[in-house]
């Protein structure tokens, strides 16, 4: 018998739609509650309604508080596995948070909707039986944090939000989805190559993250002093270039040792020193810049937020932000 834990939180899958106004928002009864589901009789579910938020209401205490509540179901609860029900906005946050502190301890999927239960076409209620024949499976153990949506299995690592309304919008770019679900089963094809995780317990931290543009000045980074913030993820051109006018900003904050790391505004590949002009990645990694491999900016300030709760080295913390995923 298989024992999942089931922490609602909320988002467009326990949401209704106004058939009058049209609008979507959160109703005092979660509709996910009281859903008919056809399951193996080797599934045991513990259901609780942890939150009920949007998921642009979602925080990373609230993160953490997912965490310790997974953690305490595992020692003291023998719980075999976790689903979480999410908002779609910030549905991956969330999904690497746990999975670079919590690692492979269990099996954790997240998934959600992008259709409100009353919806005509809902999706909620299929994903959310997909997520629990995900987290049952004996294949998904060992695999990380897992986002289900759509009959796609992806890692959380590098899951991303790609449509504002499509019910396919979760993509994993460069790499594609690591396993499919159908009616006979749930199935592999893929798995990382490293698995690393933290286990922190706060979660404090001011990280703001910054787009590059062309004609992108200094003023934009020196509004940004170092004294207000403790990190800081920009979003550089290509392989990772920046703007020459921005240099001395980034030096500023270098010198007072703020960590800047920097990722590819692409869609995808990865970020690298490469280009030695004046603002071109080799000469933002001579002078200390940290390249986060393949990841997108609010994934890499999630692990930047993490390293910083974590009591890490100087080089522990280099090595941990460069460390592929």
């Amino acid at each position: 018998m298989k024992k999942i834990l089931v922490l609602h939180t909320g988002g467009t899958i326990a949401m209704v739609e106004d058939s009058e106004t049209g609008g979507v928002s959160t109703d005092q009864h979660n509709p996910l509650l009281g859903l008919p589901l056809h399951l193996s009789k080797e599934v045991s579910l513990q259901v609780e309604d942890f939150f009920n938020l949007p998921s642009p209401h979602i925080t990373p205490t609230h993160m953490l508080q997912l965490k310790e509540r997974i953690e305490r179901g595992f020692h003291d609860e023998k719980i075999d596995g976790v689903v979480i029900t999410h908002g779609t906005d910030t549905l991956e946050e969330t999904a690497y948070f746990l999975d670079m502190t919590i690692g492979n301890l269990l099996p954790i999927v997240v998934t959600g909707a992008m259709r409100s239960s009353n919806e005509v076409g809902s999706d909620g209620p299929y994903n959310y039986q997909t997520a629990i024949r995900v987290a049952a499976s004996q294949e998904s153990i060992g695999k990380g944090t897992l986002v289900v949506m759509n009959d796609e299995i992806h890692t959380a690592r590098y899951v991303t939000k790609t449509h504002t309304t499509n019910v396919a919008t979760f993509r994993t770019p460069t790499f594609g989805p690591i396993g499919l679900v159908n009616k006979h089963g749930v199935m592999f094809y893929q798995q990382l190559v490293s698995s690393h995780n933290l286990d922190i317990h706060s979660v404090e931290g001011r990280i703001p993250i910054v787009k590059s543009y062309a004609g992108m000045e200094s003023g934009v980074l020196s509004v940004l002093t170092p004294n207000e913030i403790d990190g800081i993820v920009i979003e550089a051109f290509g392989a990772g270039n920046l703007p020459p006018q921005t240099l001395p900003s980034i030096q500023q904050m270098l010198d007072s040792n703020i960590p800047v790391i920097l990722v590819s505004r692409c869609f995808n590949g990865v970020a690298e020193g490469v280009y030695s002009y004046e603002g071109g990645g080799k000469q933002l990694e001579d002078m200390g810049v940290i390249f986060c491999n393949g990841l997108n900016s609010q994934k890499a300030r999630m692990k930047l937020l993490i390293a910083l709760n974590a009591d890490l080295t100087p080089e522990e913390f280099k090595t941990f932000m460069t460390e592929q995923g």
